[in-house]
């Protein structure tokens, strides 16, 4: 016991510059509750300004109330607004198009950058034009969209899938592009071959740069979705877009805010599932220290 004492007193001797810095940095946030709330007060913090900025405006005059409520009124609106049927009804709607699309999306971005980053003759065909649709505005896409498919699901179906997937596969390619020669080597050496070699080498050290992907394909297809249903317009289906073209048309600028505020809060909510995800894999590739886990 006593050798025990004295090696313990030894080692904490020892403990001096970085490593101490980074213990006491480890100390500070000891439950779960306490680092849940280390990541939430500075977006309640950000939110909070907002609304003071926004209040400041109201108390001001910058704009007339009916072009720009306060946010008593546009969050009592909110609160009526979802209690209506028309906010689930909407939010169905759009959701069923954004899972259907963006599901689509995925699929199609992964078989592509799967296909482009192993096969040599493909990646110097096609490889400089998913770039180029990356970065092509998706409102570009819908004249062509309404030619094709007219006013309908499918043309919103049609830009949401080109929105999306190309930037899922650049994120496939790149995961691909730096995963080390030497770990496919050893894959290759203890038996690893076709797709077992995609399914225990590739795809676990492309990982990272897939889900970066995959957030950014979301944010390009929520985009494409919403100006979608701003241009389509089918009036036999309800959607958060419909309801944002009907408030502006008639003027109600307090449930048009509601629903841009609704707007906001889906695209926290899925941007919080990615950072889940990506904070699961880091912590799994032990890139993540106990702090920010």
């Amino acid at each position: 016991m006593a050798n025990d004492l004295l090696a313990a007193k030894a080692e904490a001797k020892t403990l001096s510059g970085l490593d101490a810095l980074e213990i006491a940095s480890q100390q500070k946030v000891t439950t779960r509750a306490g680092r849940i709330w280390a990541n939430l007060w500075p977006k309640f913090a950000a939110i909070g300004l907002v609304i003071l900025v926004w209040q400041i405006l109201v108390w001001f005059e910058w704009k007339p109330t009916y072009s720009l409520p306060s946010p008593a009124m546009v969050f009592g609106d909110l609160g009526e607004y979802v209690t209506q049927e028309a906010f689930w009804s909407g939010l169905a709607t759009t959701g069923r198009r954004a899972a259907v699309g963006f599901g689509a999306a995925l699929t199609i971005g992964l078989l592509l950058g799967l296909a482009v980053a192993r096969i040599r003759i493909l990646r110097a065909a096609i490889g400089s034009m998913i770039t180029a649709m990356q970065t092509m505005p998706s409102i570009a896409w819908f004249p062509l969209a309404i030619l094709l498919f007219q006013l309908s699901e499918q043309a919103i179906f049609f830009v949401v899938v080109l929105g999306a997937a190309p930037s899922i596969a650049n994120g496939v390619i790149y995961g691909l592009d730096y995963i080390p020669p030497l770990l496919l080597r050893a894959g290759r050496n203890v038996g690893a071959r076709g797709l077992s070699l995609y399914r225990y080498v590739i795809v676990p050290a492309a990982l990272p740069a897939i889900i970066a992907g995959l957030k950014q394909g979301w944010a390009f297809a929520w985009r494409s979705l919403m100006a979608g249903e701003l241009l389509v317009v089918i009036a036999s289906k309800t959607s958060i877009g419909f309801q944002l073209t009907a408030a502006r048309e008639l003027a109600d600028a307090e449930r048009l805010m509601s629903i841009m505020i609704e707007i906001l809060v889906l695209g926290i909510l899925v941007d919080a599932a990615f950072g889940a995800a990506d904070r699961a894999v880091r912590r799994r590739w032990g890139v993540l220290d106990r702090a920010n886990s």
